[in-house]
């Protein structure tokens, strides 16, 4: 079985359907698992029977993963397998709905009072104030930034979408402490070579030692957290939530997309949480 001739050609099926570059990354490596797992049982995609897809996907190890799998080969079969029928008889799994456990305004203040470097101090003001996902922020560039209209383009976010959210008053002295500091040209957070970008597992080992130096349990304490906690307390402050669900960039009240229209006048002046704590 040809796998690396597959994964091209289920790379540019999903460039052209318009696929965030992280969504194809993520889809192309678990269905290049898939068939190096069936090699020595199929010469091709078609021969790996039901019954074989089914005891690979329990082989994950949480519920969340076999959606992914899933996901990942169902979509692999429809468009670049021509063969959507594979799946006709298997199905999702159902989950368990779990709220996070979010921190409160102390343990995000407790965060900033023990941050001394600039730059761990903008990725925790940028992921708390946006409500950023963590690839959002890792792709941040300056120019992203409009001070003029205080807000922040977020450019091909999940599902490729782009959006918009409020800049805080609070950042911009912050955001330019950092920028004479680090002279990053491109991206917000540079790597250890300007034109290269800061990296996700850099963004969570920062988290996390911010997380213990407060006393925090950072067993408990994940950069995806710092995103529910920024919604969280704005709804607590009485942010109506189709506001919300706007900024945060949630696929999931396509009714409310349809008919909510905000402009960026009515965004930037949404008080973002970060304006009550001191950085």
């Amino acid at each position: 079985m040809n796998i690396g001739n597959y994964i091209k050609l289920y790379s540019e099926d999903l460039r052209l359907k318009n696929y965030a570059k992280s969504s194809i990354e993520n889809y192309c490596s678990q269905v290049a698992l898939f068939l190096s797992d069936h090699e020595k049982v199929a010469t091709k995609p078609s021969e790996i029977s039901e019954r074989q897809i089914k005891e690979w996907l329990l082989k994950a190890n949480t519920i969340n993963s076999r959606k992914h799998r899933l996901s990942a080969v169902k979509l692999f079969y429809k468009i670049t397998g021509k063969q959507p029928l594979k799946f006709k008889h298997i199905e999702y799994p159902r989950s368990e709905k779990k709220l996070p456990i979010v921190l409160s305004v102390e343990e995000i203040q407790k965060m900033f009072n023990v941050c001394t470097n600039e730059k761990h101090r903008v990725i925790l003001g940028l992921l708390y104030s946006c409500g950023l996902r963590v690839s959002e922020l890792i792709n941040l560039k300056w120019k992203d930034i409009d001070r003029s209209r205080m807000i922040i383009n977020v450019i091909a976010g999940k599902g490729n979408r782009d959006r918009q959210i409020m800049l805080a008053t609070t950042l911009i002295p912050l955001l330019e402490k950092y920028y004479y500091e680090y002279h990053s040209k491109v991206y917000v957070l540079n790597g250890w070579k300007d034109e290269l970008q800061y990296t996700q597992r850099s963004v969570l080992e920062v988290v996390k030692q911010l997380a213990a130096k407060a006393g925090i349990d950072n067993k408990r304490v994940y950069t995806h957290l710092i995103r529910h906690c920024a919604f969280t307390h704005l709804a607590e402050q009485g942010t109506d939530i189709r506001l919300i669900q706007r900024i945060a960039g949630h696929a999931n009240s396509k009714t409310t997309d349809l008919y909510l229209h905000l402009s960026h006048n009515l965004i930037s002046k949404i008080n973002s949480p970060i304006n009550n704590i001191k950085i």
